[in-house]
């Protein structure tokens, strides 16, 4: 009985996430945003960065997605124009520290939790950026822009420097407002 719960709590919050403001983000000011697209360019995403009470809040809300574990990380560069995504460039990492919320000398700016995908290819994720409102406006909306990037698999929140990801399969140019 929990399991069908959960799935039916699952659609519900992405619907929240896709049409309806939460109350958090009734409260909040959006700062940034981004279309996720697949290798196709197929939207099968959208992200939105918030600020509220000092602390910088990014949720992405998913469809179209393979199930299973994904990696989603914000990448240096606010270009996803290489069929593969590599356009985007590495995590973005302003502190030069090593990769990983478990690595012992991570993490960085780039590093998010992973998105657990379902069957019917959607998910959602919510994480608090790390950083102060200011630092963080700065790093991601500086001369060459941000990217939000989707990979292949999970990240183990470890290796360096991308968490033994796999393929990045989706991308988004962040945009302020």
């Amino acid at each position: 009985m929990p399991n069908r719960s959960i799935l039916t709590a699952a659609p519900i919050a992405l619907l929240a996430l896709a049409g309806c403001q939460t109350a958090y983000e009734s409260a909040a000011t959006q700062i940034g945003s981004a279309m996720i697209l697949d290798r196709q360019g197929t939207q099968v995403g959208t992200a939105r960065m918030f600020s509220l009470g000092g602390d910088v809040t990014l949720n992405v809300s998913f469809t179209g997605l393979a199930a299973g574990d994904h990696a989603v990380h914000l990448h240096t560069a606010g270009d996803c124009s290489a069929g593969d995504f590599t356009s985007a460039g590495g995590h973005l990492n302003p502190g030069s520290s090593q990769h990983g919320t478990l690595n012992p000398q991570g993490a960085h700016l780039g590093d998010l939790p992973n998105v657990a995908i379902a069957a019917d290819g959607s998910g959602t994720m919510s994480t608090i950026l790390r950083g102060t409102i200011t630092a963080i406006e700065n790093d991601v909306f500086d001369a060459d822009g941000t990217a939000i990037v989707v990979h292949e698999g999970a990240d183990d929140y470890l290796s360096d420097p991308a968490g033994a990801a796999g393929s990045r399969v989706a991308c988004g140019v962040v945009a302020r407002g």
